[in-house]
């Protein structure tokens, strides 16, 4: 390509030999051209721009149209420089931009005055001096794993190539005409210039003393060109605040960006469905971020500004979209959790009701004949009692956000325990008068039976255990059961009334729904003493105690 153009400018562009090696180097240039691949089909606006360019280099022999055409290789081949990863590729860019460089300032330029006169030796420069430069080219070839790569071009770093040779060319124009002094001080003078105007601008575009710099400032106009940015920001995570679905917040988001004035319609695809909003249209974009996938249609071709706008805001719908999933699957443990803990604390009621009509069994089957008025008299206490607690525990399944707050007699109660746990093991010791004193039957059942269960488990694999079950009517009722048997691990006494804990014979939430029971209904479970030979809980009023923790 650069040899047919020095063919055709180096002897003049007046002969039929020069415009016919201009159509050749036309044709070399599309083959070489970075701006559109191979294997596309060219538009018909860009075929009617491709011909129109050709008519002019092959049928308008001017100097200006070369210098403007010069400058366009340039600003190609020097923007062609940023995406070279081998040193050869760069070498060649190197050199074929400081050959067209020296052509346009050598040779073309100076044809744009009237009254230019070349020396021989400036023209056989020229014309076989600068031959040297294709040919350096020619003998530093590009390796064979980057010959089919297709070319890439930074436009914005072209754009800025060109402009700057452009001034460069007309400032040495200008200074020429208006001093009329020779070219090559005009030269000097407009590179000079140019010089001190980029070593201003160098200054500027970094902060400094306050200022924050051109650089911020360009990167700051092109993050918001064309786009409303922190208005449309405040729109989405108010959405985000109001609406809790995660499709339905994302349908929301993508109709707010239908509303910018360069987007014809959105497309989104999650793993849970799809959705469309708008119109289609043949300049489109897809981004994908995590599980998300948008696809935007706009009204004309994206600039790079607006598709950086574009991938930033599929990650920021991405980002939202996942914490409402997640968000999601919290609101379900939770719901899981609570059915959980429902089910386990009326297991666990059930096991007690059960443990009590076993006790009842074992006792009807142990009594003998002439102790049947004790046992239809302790029948006939026990099984409303247990009748009563069965339909508490039917309640707690209809409603299991409130605690049962039934009130008996204590002295009653204390008397139905007692028969209830005939055990040997087991000692009953109550202080003060408890006549009158009204309890929550529930919440003492639901604690005694628990502890107690615990305490007979403990006794049945370590013979000689203890049990001491003491009541106190001081203070609105104080239930304290302790046992001789080992002490709590430190680990588990740390977590035992606070959550759920492992358990060999139980599911671990006993004592933990037990605790919670209390604490809503003005009581206080505690795990009063833990050591070796002496393990007490005690159940005492206390509203505004929290949950007892092990010492």
């Amino acid at each position: 390509m650069l040899f047919a153009l020095h063919a055709a400018l180096a002897w003049g562009i007046d002969s039929l030999f020069a415009r016919a090696m201009l159509i050749v180097h036309f044709g070399v240039f599309l083959m070489w051209q970075p701006l559109w691949r191979g294997q596309h089909s060219l538009e018909t606006r860009h075929a009617f721009v491709i011909i129109i360019v050709g008519i002019m280099l092959a049928g308008w022999s001017n100097w200006w149209l070369m210098a403007v055409w010069l400058a366009l290789l340039f600003g190609l081949i020097g923007g062609n420089l940023i995406g070279s990863e081998q040193p050869r590729q760069r070498i060649s860019a190197m050199l074929g931009a400081l050959y067209l460089l020296s052509l346009l300032l050598i040779w073309v330029v100076p044809h744009l005055f009237v009254d230019q006169k070349f020396d021989d030796v400036l023209v056989g420069m020229v014309r076989y001096g600068l031959l040297w430069l294709p040919l350096a080219i020619m003998l530093l070839p590009a390796p064979a794993a980057t010959r089919s790569s297709p070319l890439t071009v930074d436009l914005f770093y072209s754009v800025m190539l060109f402009l700057l040779v452009t001034g460069l060319v007309l400032g040495s124009f200008v200074v020429k005409q208006a001093s009329h002094g020779n070219y090559p001080l005009a030269l000097a003078q407009s590179l000079m210039v140019m010089a001190l105007v980029l070593m201003i601008l160098s200054w500027l575009w970094n902060p400094h003393s306050g200022f924050m710099g051109l650089g911020h400032l360009m990167s700051r106009y092109l993050m918001s060109l064309g786009l409303p940015f922190e208005r449309w920001v405040k729109s989405l995570t108010d959405l985000a605040e109001r609406e809790r679905d995660p499709s339905r917040f994302l349908s929301m988001a993508s109709q707010d960006l239908c509303g910018l004035p360069w987007v014809a319609g959105v497309i989104w695809q999650v793993p849970l469905g799809s959705g469309e909003i708008g119109r289609r249209s043949r300049f489109q974009a897809e981004y994908s971020f995590q599980d998300v996938t948008i696809t935007f249609h706009t009204n004309w071709p994206l600039s790079p500004a607006l598709l950086l706008h574009l991938k930033l805001l599929t990650q920021m719908l991405g980002h939202f979209y996942q914490a409402k999933m997640r968000e999601e699957v919290q609101r379900q443990n939770a719901y899981a959790q609570a059915i959980h803990e429902t089910g386990a604390r009326l297991t666990h009621d059930v096991k007690n009701l059960l443990q009590s009509l076993r006790s009842l069994c074992s006792a009807v089957d142990s009594s003998g004949a002439d102790e049947a008025v004790a046992l239809q008299e302790l029948v006939r206490r026990q099984l409303p009692q247990i009748a009563q607690r069965l339909s508490t525990t039917l309640e707690k399944l209809q409603a299991p956000g409130q605690a049962g707050s039934t009130q008996g007699d204590a002295a009653a109660w204390w008397g139905a325990l007692q028969q209830r746990y005939t055990r040997g093991e087991i000692n009953f010791s109550v202080s003060g008068e408890s006549a009158g004193l009204q309890l929550p039957l529930e919440l003492f059942d639901s604690v005694a039976e628990n502890l107690l269960q615990n305490a007979i488990a403990k006794a049945q694999q370590n013979s000689g255990v203890r049990i001491v079950v003491a009541f106190s009517a001081a203070g609105g009722g104080t239930l304290k059961i302790c046992d001789s048997g080992d002490a709590v691990p430190q680990a588990i006494a740390v977590r035992l009334l606070a959550a759920p804990v492992p358990s060999q014979n139980g599911l671990g939430v006993g004592l933990y729904h037990a605790a919670r029971q209390a604490e809503q209904l003005g009581y206080r479970l505690e795990l009063a003493e833990n050591r070796a030979g002496s393990v007490c809980f005690r159940l005492s009023a206390g509203a505004k105690l929290t949950a007892a923790s092990a010492p």
